[in-house]
């Protein structure tokens, strides 16, 4: 198996150059740049001029690109950001912190409704329960994000102003301490609640659908027939048979929860990678925005390869080829 890593590891390399290039080109086709914001009525031409010559924004794009990524591999610089004076990397260092405890408190959230949801949805199929989870599934797939996520910070955070509507942790505490903890489950349990409800769908789904078939199969029907207690029957056989589909995009949850939730992020005004991917567009940091899709990239990459040996460890009769 693990050869078949390296070599997946190995294939990955040309997808991420040829991304490495779309990303590149693509921002340099967007109108304007980093120092477009500076232009004022009062603004010196050539000194708007003089700062893009510095920062290499009048060489041909091939160029841009190729000291881009020699910069990249050697030094491991990806640049500075125009916007928050600071290396790329520190800022992306920063707010990686803040989107990775984020995604594990929506991880947990998401599989403890997901989880008992779907199993007894499966198991008690067409009964009122069942008929619950449906409608609960029907609305929380139809529902758009922001609509969602506008209308819980309107009621817990302006309304009833139970938890804090921006930011990630309260000004003043110091680090590493219980408070310190605390203040920053404050600042995410509704941002976390709001993405693990939206996500909860396709969970629920995958497992009601799998519960409900696996009832019917033979190695359940033996089971029961040899006395093995129902409860027993559902905890052994059918949940892990179950759980199949939910490894298959294990992967893809956690890497895609890492990347950030744009619209989350953004409408909470959480600092995290999602919120900063959409601030470096609108303020043409081509440096963040280039940095930050190609680590999307490699998550995204990396994901489908954590799937398929996620499968292997939950059903040892699959290798991945």
């Amino acid at each position: 198996m693990w050869k078949t890593v390296l070599r997946r590891a190995l294939i990955m390399i040309p997808q991420l150059i040829i991304l490495s290039v779309i990303v590149f080109v693509l921002g340099k086709m967007m109108p304007g740049d980093p120092f477009t914001g500076l232009i004022t009525g009062d603004t010196d031409a050539k000194a708007i001029a003089e700062l893009r010559e510095k920062a290499g924004l009048n060489d041909p794009w091939h160029i841009q690109y190729k000291n881009w990524i020699k910069r990249i591999i050697t030094d491991g610089d990806f640049g500075k950001s125009y916007t928050y004076k600071m290396q790329v990397s520190t800022l992306i260092g920063q707010r990686a912190a803040n989107t990775l405890w984020l995604s594990l408190l929506t991880l947990v959230i998401t599989y403890l409704i997901a989880v008992p949801l779907g199993i007894y949805a499966g198991r008690y199929q067409n009964s009122p329960l069942d008929k619950i989870v449906i409608v609960y599934n029907f609305v929380s797939y139809a529902i758009p994000s922001f609509v969602l996520a506008l209308l819980l910070l309107l009621i817990f955070g302006y309304n009833l102003g139970w938890v804090p509507t921006t930011g990630s942790v309260e000004i003043g505490i110091e680090k590493g301490t219980l408070a310190y903890f605390f203040s920053r489950l404050h600042y995410m349990i509704l941002p976390a609640i709001t993405a693990a409800v939206l996500r909860t769908t396709g969970t629920i789904q995958y497992l009601r659908n799998e519960v409900i078939d696996a009832k019917t199969q033979d190695y359940v029907k033996t089971a029961k027939s040899k006395g093995v207690p129902t409860n027993k029957v559902y905890s052994h056989h059918i949940f892990r048979n179950s759980l199949l589909p939910i490894a298959a995009f294990f992967g893809f949850t956690i890497t895609g929860l890492l990347s950030g939730s744009v619209f989350i992020e953004t409408i909470f005004s959480y600092p995290g990678m999602g919120e900063l991917f959409i601030s470096s567009i609108n303020s043409r940091d081509y440096s963040v925005m280039n940095a930050l899709v190609l680590l999307f990239g490699v998550l995204t990459l990396t994901g489908s390869l954590l799937s398929d040996i996620i499968m292997t460890i939950v059903d040892p009769r699959i290798r991945i080829e």
